[in-house]
Order: structure tokens, then C-alpha cells, then sequence
């Protein structure tokens, strides 16, 4: 929950701004302001105030615990200028709050940790628990020294100005081991511990058992992602209540499920009792991985608790990111967040060009020329399976005549794949002509370089006796200059000259140019591969010089009677 004090009529009023726009994660604290930020501090995650800086930290400054514990503090000024994340900036999140209230206000975030100051992902803000010299390896990749990235284990992290050799180090693993000197320890979350349990077994020998099988095999604590059980037991108060004090999920798989699992010590007594010849291990197995801790039971006299610990390979991750059709202010704020958090970027030289100022510091760039798609799909995979945090980009959305489908193509389920939609050329080209695409419309590209052209020229026919406003992608190249006059004329034959064609070249960049015409005088010779072509149904009409497609029918009846 965020909590929101204020003090006079203008910070009660942004304050309520922000209530509105956030209902369910806000609360509203009245009264004198400094019980109000007391009381806050101590029921909330985050706070804003819209008062002074100064005045904030002298009623903070008692409540203070540590970077760990206390909340995010974010100042609004009186004046609506600036967004200060003035407390917990990394582990409250109060640069990401900044961030997002400067958005809603329209005011500029201010935000002085170091490692954000110059792009850098702090070892903090990796979703990561961390150990060790964190403050002394941070400064280390601020100063530009050398930082060694010792990886145990795969696992996607974002980009590191890191190298092979250093004097500092970062070392990700999930081994039970103490930080060295100039050493910080990232623990990701790759052990599943299966566990089985009679009924009623208390939670200290369910715990206890958990806890002594990771450290006699040498395992963190801190790496454990999930606890994993047959259904049965998915009420079992000692599994639910050691999951819950190590602070994760309860996964439970159903008997059959379990009993499909291959694995090295089944038994009689869970089959007889659950429905499946094994839990704790079949329960950590289900997801595949390397079995570390067969099963085993807990020392008490009778045992009454089971586990067994599997490692889950780190799943890469790929984010297909649509970049939109040129402009920056149409790349959608979750494309920027996934092109910083990707460790390696894969894409076309031109596009790369276009946001290769957005990217962090250390992000790997794999780039090629036009003609390479399939090339770099598979590589953007390939580098996900090697446990790489992977974007792989193309223009407009990338799921449209773009990378998500070749990508896709390549991908298996050994990968995380993230789609991320972008503005598309049709979209962007339809807002700058008006609203042709009002009502039911299609997409065909005129490039036979993958779909031969009697399909497309099927679909072209299609869509003209449907009577569907069409969109023409790729509609002309220097290679291929008679598909449009072709495709034109087909449509010409289900529609009047005068029907509406919208011609917009390069839309939303600086040298976007727009016309609106008609099927029975554009000149296919003044379209390139950079035009996109709207030509719109019997009912599109141009109104004062926009292209405009009705929602229905009865507009055009009442038009035409009107005539």
C-alpha cells in the first residue's frame, strides 16, 4: 500500500489526483502531518508527500530502520515539478515510484542512487537476494573497474559492465558458500524441494528436514524457489506453514501427475496412501532438473517427514519487442522496460540505430543487415538457451510481418517468451489519415518473397468481394513493381473509382508525408516499400479531407439517400 499525507490545498490536490488514479494501491492519511507520516511509515510499503524534502526527513529521520526494512519515501514539491525519491530507493522502490507518479503528474522524477544515476542495474534491484561486499562491488562497476562475473549457474540477469577477470566479483550461484573479500554473491532461485509428509507432522520437522538436507549438500536456503507436494497435502499445516516461513510458494501437482514422474526410489506406502509410488522427489522432478538430494526422511522416531532437493536449469528469456513504427513517443513504456533489462539485444542494423541510446551499459548488440531474419531469430534463441536475458526487436509490432514469427518457429518450451506489443505501421498510417479502419479490416503484403503470389492475390480477391478495407504492406519495390497495379485492380473491380485511398510514407519519422486519394487515380509508381496503402470499403468516405470508415452500415445508407 502507498500512503499519501499532504499539508496544504495544491498537494491535496495532486494527492488526489493520485488517489484516483490509483485506488487500490493507495490510502489517503489525514490529520496533522506528522502523525499522519508516522502512522504511514509504519502501515505502508511506500509513502508520498507532497511536502518539502527538509520536513520530511526531520519526521522520518526517527523511524529509520534500515535500507531493508523501510519503505520507500518519494517528495512531491508544492509547485508539481519534481518527483524526489528521497528514502529506500532500490529496496522500497522509491526510484520506480518517482518514476511512475512523475508519469501520472507530469512531473520530472529525481533520482540520485548511484547505480541509476548512469544506467546501471544496482546488484540490489535484480529480484535477486544478495550477499557480501554489494557496496563495495557497486562502486567498483560505477568507477569502471574491472568486475568478474563468476556464473554457477545459468540464470537471466540483466546487462553488467562485467569481464572475465577483476579484482572484484560478482558470483552467481546457489552453493552455500561465504562471500570472499570484493566479492558479492547473487542467489537465484533454482532449487525445488519436494516434500511429503504423514498427517499432522509439525512444521519444525518438516522445516528441520528441509533445512538440514540443503546444507549437508552444500545448498542455500536463499535459493530456494518453491516447495512442491502431491494435492493431498496442499492443506497439510506443517508443509504450508514451512513454505510460508521460508518465504515461498506451495506448488501441488496432482497423483497422477507425480506417479507419470520417472524417478529412483519409489515406494509402496506413498502409493498406498496418496495414489503415486513417490512424492518428494517426483514433486521436485515434475519440471525436469538435476536430482542433488535423493529422497530422505527426517530423524524423528517415526519419521513423518520427506524431502528431496532438484536444481531447475535457469530458463532464458526472450522478449520479441515491437519498436513501433519510428517515433520514440510511440515506443510503449514496456518495450523500454525490456529493452534495459535484456543482457543481449538482436536485431536489424537500422532498427538497433533507433534506441541503441536506451540500452544499459554492457548489453551485448547483435546486429545484421536486411535479408537476415531467419539468421537472427535463430540466434536471439540460441542465446536464450544459454540462459541469456534476450531481446530480439523489429518495427511496428513484432508479431506483424516482424520477428515474433520466425522466432517462435525456433523457440521450444526450454525458454521464456515474452511478447511485447508495438504501435503497427497500419495503425500509425490510419491515425494520420482519420479512421479508415473503423470497421472490419485486413492486412496483406504484396512481397511474394515468402508467400507465393497466387495466395496472395486469393486473398486480395477475398477481401474485395467481402467488401473489407485492406491494408497493403511492402507494396512496392524496385524488384517488384506490378503486384499493386495487380492488386488494385482487383479491388476495382468490387469498388467505384472514387472510393478513398490513403497513401502515408514513413509514418510518425521526421520525413512522414501523407495524401489522400482515390483507387481510380493513385499512381502506383508514387508508392515505395516505405508507403503503406489503405484502400478503403464501398462505405469509406473522405470527410473534409480525412479518411473516414463508418462502425455500420446505416450511415452509408443515410449518406447515399441524402445524394
Amino acid at each position: 500500500m502507498i500512503g499519501l499525507i499532504s499539508a496544504t490545498a495544491a498537494g491535496a490536490a495532486a494527492r488526489d489526483r493520485l488517489a484516483a488514479a490509483w485506488p487500490d494501491r493507495t490510502r489517503v492519511y489525514e490529520g496533522p502531518v506528522g502523525d499522519a507520516v508516522r502512522t504511514a511509515f509504519a502501515q505502508c510499503e511506500q509513502l508520498v508527500c507532497f511536502l518539502a524534502t527538509g520536513a520530511v526527513v526531520r519526521l522520518v529521520a526517527p523511524l529509520l530502520s534500515g535500507k531493508t526494512e523501510d519503505p520507500g519515501v518519494v517528495c512531491v514539491d508544492e509547485g508539481g515539478r519534481f518527483a524526489v525519491s528521497l528514502l529506500g530507493g532500490h529496496a522500497g522502490g522509491g526510484n520506480e515510484l518517482a518514476r511512475e507518479v512523475g508519469d501520472l503528474l507530469g512531473v520530472e522524477p529525481v533520482v540520485t542512487t548511484a547505480t541509476d544515476a548512469v544506467d546501471l542495474a544496482g546488484l540490489d534491484t535484480l529480484g535477486l537476494p544478495v550477499e557480501g561486499d554489494v557496496a563495495g562491488v557497486s562502486r567498483a562497476l560505477l568507477d569502471g573497474e574491472a568486475v568478474a562475473l563468476r556464473a554457477e549457474v545459468a540464470w537471466p540477469l540483466p546487462p553488467l559492465p562485467v569481464t572475465d577477470e577483476g579484482a572484484y566479483t560478482i558470483r552467481l550461484t546457489d552453493r552455500l558458500v561465504a562471500a570472499a573479500e570484493r566479492e558479492a554473491v547473487l542467489r537465484p532461485p533454482t532449487l525445488v524441494i519436494g516434500v511429503g509428509a504423514s498427517r499432522g507432522a509439525p512444521v519444525e520437522e518438516v522445516l528441520g528436514l528441509v533445512e538440514e538436507a540443503l546444507r549437508e549438500a552444500g545448498l542455500s536456503v536463499a535459493s530456494v524457489a518453491e516447495l512442491a507436494t502431491v494435492d493431498a497435502k496442499a492443506e497439510e499445516a506443517g508443509i504450508v506453514e514451512a513454505a510460508r516461513r521460508l518465504g515461498v510458494p506451495l506448488v501441488t501437482y496432482s497423483a497422477e501427475e507425480l506417479a507419470a514422474v520417472d524417478v529412483p526410489n519409489p515406494s509402496d506406502a506413498p502409493l498406498a496412501a496418496v495414489g503415486t509410488p513417490s512424492v518428494a522427489e517426483a514433486a521436485a522432478l515434475v519440471g525436469g532438473g538435476e536430482l542433488l538430494v535423493p529422497k530422505r526422511k527426517s530423524a524423528a522416531s517415526p519419521a513423518m517427514a520427506t524431502c528431496a532437493v532438484v536444481r531447475r536449469p535457469g530458463r532464458g528469456r526472450l522478449a520479441v519487442v515491437g519498436l513501433g513504427p519510428g517515433a520514440r513517443d510511440l515506443l510503449t513504456p514496456r518495450a523500454k522496460a525490456e529493452l534495459r533489462r535484456a543482457s543481449v539485444l538482436v536485431g536489424l542494423d537500422q532498427y538497433v540505430d533507433q534506441i541503441r541510446d536506451l540500452l544499459r551499459p554492457g548489453t551485448r548488440i547483435l546486429e545484421s543487415g536486411l535479408g537476415a531474419e531467419e539468421e537472427r531469430a535463430r540466434t536471439a534463441v540460441e542465446e536464450a538457451r544459454k540462459g541469456q536475458a534476450v531481446a530480439l526487436i523489429g518495427s511496428g509490432d513484432a508479431g506483424v510481418y516482424a520477428m515474433a514469427s520466425p522466432a517462435l518457429a525456433e523457440a521450444s518450451n526450454d525458454i521464456d517468451v515474452v511478447g511485447v506489443p508495438g504501435v503497427t505501421a497500419a495503425l500509425a498510417a490510419g491515425a494520420i489519415l482519420g479512421a479508415p479502419l473503423g470497421h472490419d479490416h485486413v492486412s496483406i503484403s504484396l512481397s511474394d518473397l515468402h508467400t507465393p503470389w497466387e495466395v496472395i492475390e486469393r486473398r486480395v480477391r477475398a477481401a474485395a468481394e467481402a467488401d473489407i478495407v485492406v491494408t497493403f504492406y511492402n507494396p512496392r519495390s524496385r524488384g517488384r513493381d506490378w503486384q499493386l497495379p495487380k492488386a488494385l485492380g482487383i479491388l476495382a473491380e468490387h469498388r467505384t473509382p472514387r472510393t478513398p485511398v490513403g497513401v502515408v510514407r514513413n509514418a510518425s519519422r521526421p520525413d512522414e508525408s501523407s495524401r489522400l486519394t482515390t483507387l481510380g487515380s493513385l499512381d502506383p509508381a508514387t508508392v515505395d516499400m516505405m508507403t503503406v496503402v489503405t484502400v478503403g470499403n464501398t462505405a469509406t468516405r473522405d470527410i473534409a479531407g480525412r479518411m473516414v470508415t463508418p462502425r455500420g452500415y446505416r450511415w452509408q445508407a443515410a449518406q447515399e439517400g441524402a445524394e
